[in-house]
């Protein structure tokens, strides 16, 4: 028996009807003792594991520094909050933003590290 290709197998299975489909992965499973749907499930997580990191994180403050009216000036532009509110996140530290995007991100970090705060990424 000549060897097929995957490309010559693929052709095949786009003239077959579902049923004749399926019976071809019954064939596999009895044949092979591997059902084909639950490779190609557990493959496919692989495939996305090639992504550097996350797309949005957290901008944190985890220290305002010397420079406490800045930050707190910073504070306020960024996030829109009142004097009190800013104050409090400048003293305790805390999210400054959810969930944006790492190059949106960095900029902040860069921005408050600037002032003389500590920022973290999460």
């Amino acid at each position: 028996m000549a060897k097929l290709s995957a490309k010559e197998i693929i052709d095949s299975l786009k003239e077959m009807t579902l049923l004749e489909i399926k019976e071809v992965v019954d064939l596999m499973k009895e044949e092979f003792g591997v059902d084909p749907s639950a490779v190609a499930v557990a493959a496919a997580p692989a495939a996305g594991a090639v992504e550097e990191g996350p797309s949005s994180v957290n901008v944190v403050l985890a220290s305002a520094g010397a420079n406490k009216i800045a930050v707190i000036k910073l504070v306020r532009d960024i996030t829109g909050l009142g004097l009190k509110e800013a104050k409090d996140i400048a003293d305790n530290g805390g999210v400054l933003k959810e969930k944006v995007a790492k190059e949106e991100a960095d900029a902040l970090k860069a921005q408050f590290e600037e002032a003389g705060a500590t920022v973290e990424l999460q």
